[in-house]
């Protein structure tokens, strides 16, 4: 059986603490796309942990498998970071298999990245300048690397001398920053052939027998349904797919095997990023949360950039939730507003005057202006509770209209930040 757990919104849904949570039944976790540009922040018995390449099912030693899929840009060095950070606070080194036909995200990606965002200066896309951008763009320009390339270094070569062609082309004429040197991008190959190699393998048929051996299969996505390059806000979106179909292509499986689809959404919004954000609230009203959310704050778990926050999102959250194909929804950080004497939730969009629940394209988008319905709070501490029927009435009351809402079963709710902080409904 596979599972995905996915993102609802805008990334920053708390989708490390579901996949860490649900990898306790899996014998199988996969990163299947994105790279290190957004982060999943978790919280274990080892201590506090924000991963960026790793898949969120490390903590679990050898007895499971985590796989970097296909579908993900590599970046080598933050992978092998992330591994001695990890073991160096006490976690069992876990065992991983990276996909021989993943990519890898080279030092000229991230270069060009910054190259272009100060280019762009005040209309830039917000990138984490981590490379993901141009990766993807030489991925289908078809002059990527794969790590299965680096078993003939000579044939390579040639390949990086038109790389080199291209790339200079650039950056002399457009960004006028110093050339790439053959030398200087062979020697950092050499380094990740040394690295990753012993990682490296068919991961595409190392899962077909997992599937014919009945192994349970946990798939990882990052960000979330809003930077999908499709169906998200475009332009300012992610370079990948961020949806659970997505999941059959980035980690090398058939589309039939994805039976069950977790999406996770916020009990209130945050993004980080540029882009439209239709419920996003400012000044002290937006300071409070973000204090009182996430575990110690709403902060990038990449970029340590303060998350931009509003209140639920009805209307983007349906959309989210339907695009990835729910068979359930993942309710999270409920806890974080139990100070709230009452809670305001967008239900629908007013653009130029006509009322619409359905999510429309970005040009219409930049007009909206939310929609809202008040709740009335609960007022009170709810950590630690571990039944549905114990939460108080109006906190239930709250899950209810929202779930209600989006038309979609929410089976998972979260309130607190710890594995077991978790209720089942």
């Amino acid at each position: 059986m596979v599972t995905a757990v996915v993102g609802a919104n805008w990334g920053d849904e708390g989708k490390g603490k579901i996949t860490d949570t649900l990898a306790a039944e899996a014998d199988i976790i996969i990163r299947f796309q994105g790279g290190a540009n957004a982060g999943h922040t978790i919280k274990n018995q080892y201590g506090k942990f924000s991963l960026h390449a790793l898949p969120s099912g490390v903590f679990y030693g050898q007895e499971k498998t985590c796989i970097v899929g296909n579908g993900v840009a590599l970046d080598v060095r933050k992978l092998f970071n992330e591994i001695k950070n990890i073991t160096d606070q006490g976690v069992p080194m876990p065992k991983i298999l990276v996909s021989d036909r993943c990519q890898m995200v080279m030092s000229y990606h991230v270069l060009l990245d910054s190259c272009e965002e100060a280019r762009l200066a005040g209309k830039s896309f917000g990138s984490t300048k981590s490379g993901i951008a141009p990766f993807y763009s030489d991925k289908f320009a078809k002059i990527g690397i794969q790590i299965s390339e680096l078993e003939d270094m000579e044939a390579l070569r040639e390949k990086v001398e038109n790389i080199c062609t291209i790339k200079n082309t650039l950056l002399r004429e457009l960004y006028h920053q110093p050339e790439l040197k053959v030398d200087d991008i062979m020697a950092e190959l050499a380094e990740y052939k040394e690295m990753i190699t012993p990682f490296a393998c068919d991961t595409t048929a190392f899962l077909h027998q997992a599937l014919k051996d009945g192994k349970h299969i946990l798939l990882e996505g990052q960000l979330g349904t809003m930077k999908d390059p499709d169906h998200g806000i475009y332009p300012m979106v992610t370079s990948s797919s961020t949806l659970a179909a997505y999941g059959a292509i980035g980690a090398g499986i058939p589309p039939y095997e994805i039976k069950r689809i977790v999406v996770v959404t916020k009990a209130y919004s945050s993004a980080v990023g540029a882009g439209e954000f239709t419920s996003e609230i400012f000044g002290e009203e937006a300071d409070e949360l973000r204090r009182r959310g996430g575990d110690g704050g709403e902060y990038g778990a990449t970029t340590g950039r303060p998350r931009r926050m509003g209140w639920y999102d009805c209307v983007a959250s349906r959309y989210g939730v339907r695009m990835q194909g729910a068979t359930d929804v993942a309710m999270t950080v409920l806890d974080a507003l139990g100070y709230l004497d009452e809670i305001p939730v967008c239900v629908a969009y007013d653009i130029d005057g006509t009322i619409t629940k359905e999510f429309p394209t970005t040009t219409r988008l930049k007009k909206a202006k939310p929609v809202y319905k008040v709740l009335p709070g609960w007022k009170c501490d709810i950590r630690g509770i571990r039944r549905y029927e114990e939460l108080p009435e109006n906190c239930r009351n709250y899950i209810e209209f929202i779930e209600k809402e989006l038309g979609y079963p929410i089976t998972m709710v979260t309130n607190g930040p710890a594995r077991e902080d978790i209720i089942y409904r």
